[in-house]
């Protein structure tokens, strides 16, 4: 069949870019044909099909796309997008209302407030309750069974329609030396506790809590590793960190660490927790995040189950400070990934198109 695919943006880096590029690749390779409909991707970034769009807003695009008659020029639309009608959504951006409830009980009342008056957010709101209702997507593609529940929660959308398929993840391919080198650029002596913490949006995903966590648990030879970009002067200080800003190649740095920490406030599915889990690192991370579905708390790292619970995250901080317990924590979490590869998602995802068609 066509299968029409559905992005407004485009960024080089975007996970959502290059999930969408290999979904794409594998498609064609099971005999689909490919259209994609985006008002910015460059056409020589993409090998198939490209219908362009113009748009200035979330909803001026869902009306392109209205206007378009994409059924028109696909048997299947699949949209990445919120969009008025589709045949299936991947909700890999998760629930823009439970995002905002989550981010409110973080900040100051007044910006929640503000917020509520702010153009795009009431935008995305309204194509969302859209998109959710009778005559939006026949059908969606989860990427965790927390975004299928906040789903049915806000939107009353029958569960029934809704198919979980987790993200994939590349093979941890790196030198045999790469964890010696790296640590030896940053100065990291053999013996050095290394916590990784990487990814923009500082404040989503929580590093003023991993920050006061690693300074109330006083580990000896720890330091946090930070990769993003961020204003450090807005956050706590902390002798222990090291900002390292944008890592082009992460997993050198992923082999570098012994482990990883993101106290996020929502992740539909965190695709770095995801590569560090891939590299053997333990992960310390939230009940908000996708991706603790998919580990054991205490096993293969630890879930708190509040980002802003610094005693907690800092007892974890302490108990994978333990270079035993991370060596026997690695050889189970290097045959997790094997079962959250790339190939798997897009079959599982190819399976519940062909299953709504």
């Amino acid at each position: 069949m066509k299968i029409g695919l559905v992005r407004r943006g485009y960024s080089r880096t975007g996970g959502a870019e290059a999930y969408l590029r290999r979904f794409a690749d594998a498609a064609v390779a099971a005999g689909h044909t490919i259209v994609l409909f985006s008002e910015r991707w460059p056409q020589e970034e993409w090998p198939f099909e490209l219908v362009p769009l113009a748009s200035t807003s979330p909803r001026s695009f869902a009306d392109a796309m209205v206007v378009l008659r994409p059924r028109d020029h696909c048997d299947f639309l699949f949209s990445l997008e919120r969009i008025r009608t589709c045949d299936a959504y991947r909700a890999g951006d998760g629930v823009h209302a439970a995002w905002l409830e989550r981010r409110a009980r973080f900040e100051p009342a007044w910006k929640g407030w503000f917020r509520r008056f702010n153009g795009k957010h009431r935008e995305i709101l309204a194509l969302e309750k859209e998109l959710f209702g009778p005559r939006g997507a026949r059908g969606v593609v989860a990427n965790s069974a927390l975004v299928r529940e906040e789903i049915v929660q806000h939107f009353q959308y029958p569960e029934a329609k809704i198919r979980v398929v987790h993200n994939g993840v590349p093979p941890f391919d790196v030198a045999p030396d790469a964890r010696a080198q790296t640590r030896v650029s940053l100065g990291l002596k053999e013996d050095d506790y290394a916590i990784l913490f990487a990814g923009s949006g500082w404040s989503r995903k929580g590093l003023r809590f991993a920050i006061e966590a690693v300074n109330l648990a006083k580990v000896d030879r720890a330091v946090l590793l930070i990769a993003g970009r961020g204003n450090p002067h807005t956050l706590p200080k902390c002798g222990q960190a090291r900002f390292l800003g944008p890592v082009k190649d992460m997993p050198p740095l992923l082999a570098a660490a012994d482990a990883f920490i993101l106290p996020t406030i929502y992740d539909p599915f965190s695709n770095a927790c995801l590569e560090a889990l891939a590299a053997g690192l333990p992960v310390i991370t939230t009940a908000q995040n996708g991706f603790s579905e998919i580990i054991e708390s205490g096993v293969e790292g630890e879930i708190v189950d509040q980002p802003n619970d610094i005693p907690a995250l800092a007892s974890a901080i302490k108990a994978w400070s333990d270079p035993d317990r991370r060596a026997v924590a690695k050889l189970r979490l290097e045959i997790l990934s094997t079962q959250y590869t790339i190939a798997e998602n897009v079959r599982q995802t190819l399976a519940a198109i062909q299953a709504l068609r």
